[in-house]
């Protein structure tokens, strides 16, 4: 039996393909959806790009057939806008009034269908809606195909527990063969003595070979940054491997992620010259007034939500606070054509070629922003998406469903990418029990 599924404004603007994401069942969507979607069109951020792509579609399907009366949908479902003004119960009227239309329009289906054996949907990103349309009686879905818990996100690490011989032969020879073939590429290990825990090694996994061998030596660190405990050296290492063409560091504040990131994008650009350029970005996501509220230029807009950036940069610089004061900053890099830091929406359309592009923050995209930017990855490109699952800005994605997240899941069986869950703050004592206790 077919099911029919009505769908909320932010599933659209989340996925703009989610019109043909639910196979051969009806797909429904209010007209007030598309009052709120047109109020979108205008923002230059990617729900306004994505409120634009809908509008698209939608304007190509109506030559196709008649949108109101259904659409026939090439993976045998339909499509079908519906202007039906149905009426919410009594008592039932809290919340937005576009929210209550909406739901409303799903609660008609579900009456309209039910008696003919049709199971209503009501698919919504809306936590609270889902809320109210489940006390309404309806079945209410969250929209996302690929949902993970975050608790079970690939650490990219695992533990195992050898024999001191086997530690000893570590050591002594570079390598140990595993007996186990089940790993992944460039997953880490922490070798743990049984008998006695503090007999212990760390390396990385060459699943081509089968065996651990041990990570890579760092003479003079990182432009002078140097792992302070296993989960950054972890991280090193994986950062300055060139065969690897995506890193991701997911961890929560402190941890050191964007500082090792843009650490190793200095030492392969400045000292190494792998890389003609070290190109920073982040998503802007204002958590009060929008940016054209601000005085300045673009430039001076920016400022605030880069500055996290820019602190990291002159610290690992190392200047002194009369440097800073007789005018030496993060700018010198910049002027030199070595760094170039700006926000994300101006790298969409771009191809990067032969640059160490660090992507901060990037819990904040959705999978499709995500896959957006690492397709823009041209010849010799590494790409490092840094971010916290737990700290999220923008309100169409959460920590079960960010682009960052979805890239971890989908590259970690590629031998081209690795990945580091970061846990130990080392940026302050207070600043670690900050992170684990507030």
């Amino acid at each position: 039996m077919k099911k029919v599924f009505v769908l909320d404004t932010n599933v659209l603007l989340h996925d703009p393909r989610a019109l043909f994401a639910f196979a051969d069942n009806d797909v429904v969507v209010p007209i007030y959806v598309i009052e709120e979607i047109d109020s979108f069109k205008k923002d230059l951020s990617e729900l306004g790009k994505n409120a634009r792509h809908i509008a698209r579609t939608l304007d190509g399907l109506r030559g196709e057939g008649s949108l109101v009366e259904g659409l026939k949908l090439s993976s045998g479902g339909s499509l079908r806008i519906s202007v039906a003004n149905t009426e919410l119960p009594e008592g039932s009227y809290t919340g937005p009034k576009v929210d209550n239309q909406i739901l409303a329009t799903a609660l008609g289906y579900h009456q309209q269908r039910s008696p003919q054996g049709e199971q209503t949907i009501f698919v919504t990103k809306d936590i609270n809606l889902r809320i109210r349309a489940d006390a309404l009686g309806l079945r209410v879905e969250d929209y996302d195909a690929e949902q993970t818990d975050i608790s079970e996100l690939y650490s990219g690490v695992i533990d195992l527990d050898v024999s001191g011989e086997a530690i000893d032969t570590f050591y002594r020879t570079g390598e140990l063969a595993l007996d186990d073939p089940y790993y992944y590429p460039n997953q880490f290990v922490y070798l743990r003595d049984a008998k006695t825990p503090s007999h212990s090694a760390i390396g990385r996994i060459n699943v081509e070979a089968q065996r651990a061998e041990p990570l890579s030596k760092l003479k003079d660190g990182m432009w002078g940054i140097r792992p302070r405990n296993r989960e950054q050296s972890f991280a090193a290492d994986v950062l300055m491997d060139d065969r690897l063409k995506l890193v991701t560091l997911v961890g929560k504040a402190g941890t050191g992620k964007t500082l090792l990131a843009i650490a190793a994008g200095l030492q392969k650009v400045t000292e190494e010259q792998v890389y003609g350029r070290l190109l920073i970005s982040r998503p802007v996501f204002p958590l009060g007034r929008d940016l054209g509220f601000l005085p300045g230029d673009v430039e001076e807009k920016l400022t605030p939500w880069m500055q996290p950036i820019f602190d990291n940069v002159e610290y690992i610089m190392g200047l002194s606070k009369g440097e800073r004061r007789s005018g030496r900053s993060y700018t010198e890099l910049m002027d030199l054509g070595i760094l170039e830091i700006e926000p994300l929406t101006y790298i969409r359309g771009r191809s990067i070629p032969n640059q160490f592009l660090i992507v901060d923050e990037a819990q904040n995209l959705t999978p499709h922003e995500i896959k957006t930017i690492i397709s823009r990855a041209g010849e010799n490109t590494k790409i490092v998406l840094t971010g916290d699952p737990y700290q999220i800005d923008n309100p169409y994605v959460d920590a079960t469903n960010n682009g960052l997240v979805h890239a971890v899941n989908r590259f970690m069986q590629e031998r081209i990418a690795g990945h580091v869950s970061l846990s130990k703050g080392e940026r302050s004592e207070l600043a670690e029990l900050a992170a684990n206790l507030l």
